[in-house]
Parts: C-alpha cells; structure tokens; sequence
C-alpha cells in the first residue's frame, strides 16, 4: 500500500474514502490510539468537495502536523459543511489522522 507523502495528502484521501465508504482506508489511516472499532456511513449524507484551510507541518520532514479544512456535504438535498482542524502524526514511517483539536 502506498502512503501519503504529507498530513495534507492524507487528508485529501481520507475526504475521498469518506465519500466512497471505503471503512478499511479510513480505519487503517486513524492512529491505533484514537481508531474507532467500526464506521457507521450515512447513506443520506453525500460529501462533495473539500476545501484545505490551512497547515502547519506535516511534510516529509516531519513527524506530526495539522490540517484545518471545510468538507462540503449534501443530505436531502440540503447542503453544509464541516470545520475541523485536525491532528496527525506519523506511525512508522506513514501519516495517520490522530484527532480534531479543541
């Protein structure tokens, strides 16, 4: 499996396994300390575009970083989004999401 060169990248593919439902990507890239037992999708819920915020660290040369985004979502035909700013750290050498900060 390849991994993702920055936190950043990782974001970007976590929002695209969000809007597949792929549960085994999304489990395999959460940090072992904060990785929920299953992810329950909504079905009515269809993500459609992200928006990268910012960053801080989380290059190759880095070991944690952070990447602040708005997800952009439909349910029922209404839209939204979602803001977060989110933590992530490297497990052995590849990026994981650790968590949302405060």
């Amino acid at each position: 499996m390849r991994t993702a060169s920055t936190a950043e990248r990782l974001m970007r593919s976590r929002f695209s396994a969000f809007a597949v439902h792929d549960a085994a990507y999304l489990l395999r890239s959460w940090h072992p300390s904060t990785r929920p037992e299953e992810i329950d999708f909504d079905p009515r819920l269809r993500w459609t575009r992200l928006e990268i915020l910012g960053t801080t660290d989380g290059t190759p040369f880095h070991t944690e970083g952070t990447v602040e985004f708005r997800a952009h979502y439909t349910v029922r035909g209404e839209e939204g989004s979602q803001h977060e700013n989110s933590r992530f750290a490297r497990v052995d050498g590849a990026w994981v999401y650790v968590d949302a900060m405060e």
